[in-house]
């Protein structure tokens, strides 16, 4: 019953405590205290040393890229021609002429080497055999639409294909 007349006193107009505490404004919040200055200036920065150059000695750095036996010592495990292989790579006659007179490849030149080195590597490991990886790199394949593994390498993105089916085959996938 005492809720009840605490009902009627609420809608006569009386308030109760707890829309008292609702009624009343909120505080303004309280400013926020002031940056105080440090009461010592700081000390000025020290101006920075010069720097001397360095003496005019000429390093003999290695050129970036294979050396150009690189090329051919994958030439002759593929059992390729110059011709042939640097058409695989991607690279004229005339540039190889010009690497193998300095001796090193390109640093692009040298990614592609290595990449196909990689997949005679995939594919010896699969086969077994030089002469049979030979073979299965040379002949077009099904699985790439009839293109051969060397020719479907050229790009990058051809190269990683390749690599894929051979992983697909080593792991026994059937392709």
């Amino acid at each position: 019953m005492k809720t009840a007349s605490k009902k009627k006193s609420v809608k006569a107009g009386k308030t109760s405590k707890a829309r008292s505490v609702a009624a009343k404004k909120p505080k303004p919040p309280k400013p926020l205290k002031s940056h105080k200055p440090p009461k010592k200036a700081a000390k000025p920065l020290k101006p920075l040393p010069t720097l001397k150059p360095l003496p005019n000695k000429k390093q003999s750095l290695p050129p970036p890229g294979l050396d150009f036996g690189e090329f051919e010592a994958l030439r002759r495990q593929l059992d390729l021609s110059l011709d042939e292989l640097s058409t695989r790579l991607g690279l004229s006659r005339a540039t190889m002429e010009k690497r193998k007179a300095t001796g090193h490849l390109t640093v692009d030149e040298s990614g592609k080497v290595v990449c196909f080195a990689r997949l005679l590597g995939h594919a010896l490991h699969l086969f077994g055999g030089l002469e049979e990886a030979r073979r299965w790199l040379k002949a077009p394949q099904r699985i790439l639409h009839g293109a051969v593994p060397l020719d479907y390498a050229k790009t990058d993105l051809g190269a990683a294909e390749v690599e894929n089916l051979l992983t697909q085959l080593d792991y026994g996938i059937k392709a």
